[in-house]
């Protein structure tokens, strides 16, 4: 059994990025590769990771927020957000768990912010709110062409016998998508601290390796290298 390595304090690490680039995948595979090098972490989602905030995720990706607007969709998003933080988040970062979260406050600033036209001071207020003061340490954003992501995403859908409906987002139109993308690259050059742009358009054992790589280095006591 392989002893659990010290650590000055638990990470959080959030993935970001458009429809079909891979990130739920990414993420379990990043816990499984923090576990084999014994830090303990939890992986979690948004919207969702707790029972009140799954109950938001089912409404929206419904499409039954759909009619009330952006800016609704926002709140709804920071209402689920903050929940998710103190109830979730929090407690295991402070208890030495690192957290691991497919999505974050990134995603309602490009969903409903870049590409939604969402006022960037509602935004501001919002995240600040739901945040609570836990900004992420790293964000890893996963990029990819669209039309490209979309074309993983059905051929996904046929292997396993799925219809292709589409929620809420994913039924929006190219252009859309395309401004999304461009959301996601604006939020990590506008932050060059904490995000980190990989490209998902390789296979899933190289992109395991190029994450793997991003946050040995930027955490190298995982590696037994000096603590931050």
């Amino acid at each position: 059994m392989l002893e659990a390595i010290k650590v000055s304090r638990a990470r959080f690490i959030t993935f970001e990025g458009g429809e079909g680039v891979g990130k739920s995948t990414q993420v379990k595979r990043l816990l499984q590769n923090l576990q084999r090098n014994a830090i303990e972490a939890v992986c979690t989602r948004e919207p969702g990771g707790t029972p009140k905030a799954e109950a938001v995720r089912s409404f929206i990706l419904q499409g039954r927020s759909e009619s009330w607007g952006a800016e609704a969709e926002a709140v709804l998003f920071a209402a689920a957000r903050l929940d998710h933080v103190t109830q979730l988040i929090a407690p295991n970062l402070r208890n030495g768990i690192w957290v691991l979260s497919d999505r974050f406050h990134d995603s309602t600033r490009a969903y409903q912010g870049l590409a939604g036209s969402v006022n960037e001071r509602l935004i501001d207020t919002l995240e600040s709110l739901a945040l609570d003061g836990h900004a992420p340490d790293l964000t890893i954003v996963l990029d990819m062409d669209p039309v490209a992501a979309f074309k993983r995403v059905a051929y996904r859908a046929i292997e396993d016998g799925l219809a292709l409906t589409g929620d809420r987002f994913e039924k929006e139109e190219l252009k859309w998508h395309i401004r999304l993308r461009d959301g996601f690259l604006a939020i990590a050059r506008d932050n060059p601290g904490r995000c980190v742009v990989i490209s998902a358009a390789q296979h899933e054992d190289a992109l395991e390796a190029a994450i793997w790589l991003v946050v040995s280095e930027r955490f190298p006591e995982l590696l037994g290298g000096s603590q931050a």
